[in-house]
């Protein structure tokens, strides 16, 4: 009889075999000799599932050895949370908090020439009306994800989803610039708990391979679609009711969800460390670099990328972070430990999606500044403009998500960057007097179907092989990722187009057109970002649906052919 170390032999009906502490018998069947393996694969790390083999051993009188590997490929899948009924609302419940998180950037952009006339904002203030939330969603994003890990998620997402809801009430309330600027703010913090918790316990729930990859094609292709629909959103409700709505949009939504949470999401309650040994240093630094390095980049079109300001705050977040690194390396309990970046795909995915989300956020501020600008669309107008965007969109996110599974993710990351820059590209030699169909509509979905592609690959690949005690911090950084880009587009590409406009209005060129060239400009420079994260893409690691759910248990037998 072999040893346990032997590959599993699969001979003649009535030999017998071993694998781990089970015995392997074959039988006879009447006419039909069935051979049949059942045991459980200790054998294998990782692997400790019953298995369940046949072949016609008429047709295969000498059947082949059943090696380690063939073994590991043949083990079953575990139950799908994801088909149950509670498994599908508990997706939807997780997909609409990253829906109205994503949906706030967009839609409060488009309501802002409407806030800056009755609160009477100046112009150097009003952009603090995004900015101000971006501050401190980004900079408060690492502490708010890894304290869902060690606080409990359902716990950071309610405190976090409740405080986004009483800033939203707060800010359409507002009656001046002090206190909406503060409650944009206050709702920056908020969103820094409440979207990387309700990330963490989606890879959590859905802790299968094919369970977790749906489950984050879901969650990218509702960020894909998002913010396409924020302008639709704002546009209706600016149009048609009052800036104050795009607040209050949320209000409802909030209610249902944290009504919900309550009976799809099980309370956890992580074992803690001591506060002694938490990472107080730490956390004090990657927050005060992360605050100041967002600070300097929505700053620096205004005071100007070459003035000693911006570089010095720039050099100091850098100094901060490098100090935080430096700090992780020693700590015995580290806020963000390093081991994390060796996951596969995690790192290249964080990179790709930085340099991808700069030139679609350009994209869709500069296009809709276009639009009713240049072209005097209304809000309403405009924003009906992108519906295209969320159909392009959704079928990119949902082609990508049945792909994953045969191609892995770097094919899509690397297509969808590519349509992306392809789409932008068009959209960079738009005319003076354009007209849509011709002139954007092109654009406008090709860069759709990218950004679905991306966003399904990128949230696969940063999140899918993390262990569960580390899908907080794991959200938290492709989220930190998602803001950092757009960030960063608006900061250069954005500054870019704004100063080659400048300069043809002091040559004394026409506004239009002198708006349109300089939109020419930073809309290139976005489809330069574009291609430089399908360069990356091409060079990262390609994650494939066995490198994802490391935590999965799988428990079922299953009947496998043999080969013939």
């Amino acid at each position: 009889m072999p040893s346990a170390t032997d590959a599993i032999a699969v001979g003649r009906a009535g030999h017998r075999s071993v694998i781990g502490s089970r015995d392997i018998t074959l039988n006879d069947d009447l006419d039909r000799p069935i051979v049949t393996l059942q045991g459980t694969a200790s054998l294998f790390p990782g692997l400790s599932r019953p298995l369940v083999r046949t072949a016609d051993a008429s047709t295969n009188p000498s059947l082949e050895a059943f090696s380690p590997m063939e073994a590991i490929a043949a083990a079953p899948s575990p139950p799908s949370f994801l088909v149950t009924r509670r498994g599908k609302l508990t997706l939807v419940l997780l997909c609409a908090v990253g829906f109205i998180d994503l949906l706030d950037t967009s839609i409060v952009n488009v309501a802002l020439p409407q806030i800056q006339t009755h609160l009477h904002f100046s112009v150097q203030n009003l952009q603090w009306i995004a900015s101000a939330y971006l501050l401190t969603y980004g900079g408060f994003l690492l502490l708010g994800g890894r304290a869902a890990d060690l606080l409990g998620r359902r716990r950071l997402f309610v405190a976090g989803t409740s405080l986004f809801g009483i800033t939203s009430l707060v800010c359409g309330l507002a009656g001046s610039e002090g206190v909406l600027i503060g409650a944009r703010l206050a709702q920056g913090v908020g969103a820094a708990m409440m979207t990387p918790a309700a990330l963490s316990i989606l890879t959590t729930s859905f802790h299968t391979r094919t369970d977790r990859v749906k489950a984050l094609g879901a969650w990218g292709g509702v960020g894909a679609v998002s913010g396409a629909a924020g302008v639709l959103f704002g546009g209706v409700l600016t149009t048609e009711a009052s800036w104050r709505w795009v607040f209050w949009v949320n209000l409802p939504v909030v209610a249902v969800i944290l009504v919900a949470s309550f009976r799809l999401i099980d309370d956890e309650r992580p074992k803690a460390p001591p506060l002694r040994e938490f990472d107080t240093v730490g956390a004090g630094l990657i927050t005060s670099g992360m605050l100041l390095l967002v600070y300097a980049l929505v700053n620096a079109p205004t005071v100007g990328w070459s003035k000693a300001r911006t570089l010095g705050e720039l050099a100091g977040a850098l100094a901060l972070i490098v100090l935080f690194i430096f700090n992780e390396q020693r700590h015995s309990n580290p806020l963000v430990p390093l081991s994390l970046f060796k996951i596969k795909g995690l790192g290249a995915a964080d990179v790709t999606q930085i340099l991808a989300m700069a030139g679609f956020y350009t994209m869709f501020f500069l296009v809709t500044l276009y639009m009713q600008e240049v072209l005097r669309y209304s809000a309403l107008h405009a924003g009906l403009c992108y519906l295209p965007v969320t159909v392009g969109a959704g079928a990119g996110a949902g082609l990508a998500t049945f792909a994953i599974p045969k191609i892995g993710t770097r094919p899509l990351i690397a297509a969808g960057a590519l349509l992306g820059a392809a789409g932008v590209f068009w959209l960079s030699r738009i005319p003076l007097h354009g007209t849509y169909l011709p002139d954007l509509l092109p654009g406008i979905v090709i860069m759709g179907a990218g950004v679905g592609f991306v966003l399904v690959g990128v949230q696969n690949a940063a999140n899918g092989g993390v262990p569960a005690d580390k899908a907080g911090l794991a959200a938290s950084l492709i989220t930190a990722s998602f803001q950092l880009g757009g960030a960063l587009g608006l900061a250069i590409f954005v500054s870019l187009s704004t100063g080659h406009t400048n300069h043809l209005l002091a040559a004394h060129v026409q506004p239009s057109e002198a708006l349109t060239l300089g939109f020419h400009r930073g809309l290139l420079g976005a489809s330069i970002a574009l291609v430089i994260a399908t360069v990356i893409a091409l060079r990262a690691p390609n994650v494939r649906v066995v490198d994802m759910a490391p935590d999965a248990e799988d428990t079922e037998a299953v009947r496998v052919p043999v080969a013939a």
